[in-house]
């Protein structure tokens, strides 16, 4: 017996989907009218994900090629400086004019660098200009942005744009006006040669050392060095009362640092010749010829 309502049969629901029937893949279920909707494939989402990955992969590589460099960098720096500090060290412990006399011999060491002689110069000034000129040189060493140089007398590291002054010149003065200016000069008097390694390198300081003593007499005296490392030597000579300025005196382009020394004093210039060779230690303990 079929029941009726109203004299009327009720309609099916438009655009709605049969329960119990089977979707077909990509099919969405609409409710309230409308034709069904096919969804996309999520492709678009999956590519996104791999470019992403992609990409943050690439950024950790530049990130630790980054690293790498700096802490190559870290490395090589930190062995220049060991580099530098043991040659400061071992010229200081090898080369003393003023107390030696006589022949003597010793080793500097490092694993990288060159080790050179430059020619300086220092001079000795009165009021009337240049009284005495002494062709001092220096024994300069090199690695990076390290350098130590033996000059007068003095050991001076230089680290980038500073540098500080390990070992004093004998260049001493009274203070103030009156007194007693002494100027010592060692002279290395090597040959004009260079050594360059990138291994464990010894090489040989021979000196023999002889001093010769000249009185200047008195007067008002300046002190002249030649040097690319004005810093340490400012500093020196300001601690001794003198006035400090630069000049370039031949030309060469290296400045000298000025000391003048106020007052007129009596001045004795002393020259420490050392007769310097320098010679590469071979492998068992023999050096070079």
């Amino acid at each position: 017996m079929r029941v009726v309502f109203g004299g009327r049969q009720p309609e099916p629901l438009r655009g709605a989907v049969a329960l119990g029937r089977p979707r077909p893949p990509g099919v969405l279920r609409v409710r309230g009218g409308g034709h069904p909707v096919t969804a996309s494939p999520a492709r678009p989402r999956a590519q996104s994900n791999v470019v992403g990955v992609a990409l943050l992969l690439a950024i950790t590589v530049v990130a630790l090629g980054t690293l790498t460099a700096a802490i190559g960098g870290i490395v090589s720096s930190n062995a220049a400086g060991a580099n530098a500090d043991r040659v400061a060290t071992d010229l200081d412990d090898a080369l003393r004019p003023v107390e030696a006399t006589g022949p003597d011999s010793d080793r500097v060491s490092f694993s990288q660098g060159e080790l050179s002689v430059v020619e300086r110069e220092v001079r000795v000034l009165d009021s009337s200009g240049v009284v005495e000129t002494v062709q001092v040189d220096a024994l300069v060493y090199e690695d990076g942005d390290h350098q130590v140089v033996f000059e007068a007398g003095a050991v001076v590291h230089r680290a980038g744009d500073g540098a500080r002054m390990r070992s004093e010149p004998p260049i001493t003065a009274s203070r103030g006006a009156g007194g007693v200016l002494v100027v010592g000069a060692p002279v290395l008097g090597a040959d004009r040669v260079s050594f360059t390694a990138n291994q464990p390198t010894s090489l040989v300081l021979s000196t023999d050392v002889s001093h010769d003593r000249t009185d200047l007499g008195n007067g008002t005296y300046r002190v002249a060095v030649e040097t690319t490392t004005p810093g340490p030597w400012d500093r020196y000579f300001q601690r001794q009362g003198a006035n400090v300025t630069t000049q370039d005196f031949d030309g060469d382009g290296v400045e000298s640092v000025v000391a003048s020394y106020p007052g007129e004093r009596t001045a004795y210039l002393v020259v420490h010749d050392m007769d310097l060779t320098i010679r590469q230690e071979a492998a068992g303990g023999g050096t070079d010829a």
